[in-house]
């Protein structure tokens, strides 16, 4: 049986929700606290036992091969201190998983970034994150989709239950039964809410299996030109492929706009033992003075 060794983590994008802050700074290099927004979706794949990480980026998005580097200005400055836990936090980064890079020179959909990867991934199964999808939980939300995976042997997305007037801004998925994973019969990308099938709607995180290079090699582009990694799915699906939905345990923040980064900067605090009581006490004063 094959095992999910590998995570692609899609940094390609320009971050236009975000300007000016993603104007020189990649929207994924973003803190949230106090570790930049990307080191977040590292972390989540390598605590679901995922050892090599490869990430699709574009013109600009240095830093973030630099934040995963250990030739830094910040190395040095640890190294020269001295400082035991300066270093180790430093350098940290560098060594949470090996790392490969591949460059999206063009935007053309999600499908295609991860086309872009294709020399890394080839004839195995691999985690897809959306590092703008910040998911907060007692277990990686990789690790339970890696377990749907193992039972399932097919791709796996990540699903949650949305408001139904939130539909049309997600892609919503058909299942079949109410079984949690749960076989799919279909995609249905950004529905309006009478032609929704569920109200399950998708989010930045995949397990994708193995063929699924031949299927993006199949679909044809769709708006602007653009290849959607959803067509791909539903590739799979027609061809009588497993693909099921999994209603992951934990709360995502979508970081790509103002108040839901404001908002996954407050629960991220939260979620810290040494910061909950003080981040409570002055949000309660904050609010308090608003009153």
């Amino acid at each position: 049986m094959a095992t999910v060794s590998k995570a692609l983590i899609l940094a390609a994008g320009l971050g236009t929700r975000m300007l000016p802050a993603t104007k020189a700074v990649p929207k994924e290099m973003l803190p949230i606290v106090d570790r930049p927004l990307i080191q977040y979706a590292v972390e989540e794949a390598v605590a679901a036992g995922i050892e090599e990480v490869v990430f699709v980026i574009a013109e600009g998005k240095e830093a973030i091969r630099e934040h995963f580097g250990s030739a830094t200005r910040a190395d040095a400055h640890a190294t020269a201190k001295g400082d035991a836990d300066l270093i180790d936090l430093v350098r940290r980064p560098a060594g949470l998983a090996r790392f490969d890079w591949a460059f999206q020179d063009e935007p053309k959909g999600i499908a295609h970034a991860v086309a872009c990867a294709r020399p890394y991934l080839e004839g195995e199964p691999f985690a897809l994150i959306f590092p703008d999808d910040l998911i907060l939980s007692r277990r990686s939300c990789v690790a339970q989709l890696v377990e749907a995976y193992e039972q399932t042997q097919g791709s796996v997305i990540a699903v949650h239950a949305v408001a139904p007037e939130e539909i049309p801004q997600y892609g919503i998925v058909d299942p079949v039964g109410g079984g949690n994973p749960a076989r799919l019969r279909g995609v249905v990308e950004k529905p309006r809410v009478e032609d929704a099938p569920s109200t399950l709607g998708i989010v930045g995180r995949y397990i994708l299996s193995a063929t699924i290079f031949e299927h993006i090699d199949r679909i044809p582009p769709g708006k602007n030109g653009e290849l959607q990694i959803t067509d791909a799915l539903m590739s799979q699906i027609a061809a009588g492929e497993v693909v099921s939905g999994l209603q992951y345990e934990g709360q995502r923040y979508d970081t790509g706009r103002p108040l839901g980064y404001l908002v996954a900067q407050v629960a991220a605090a939260m979620a810290r033992p040494e910061l909950a009581r003080p981040a409570r006490e002055r949000l309660a004063l904050l609010l308090g003075e608003g009153a």
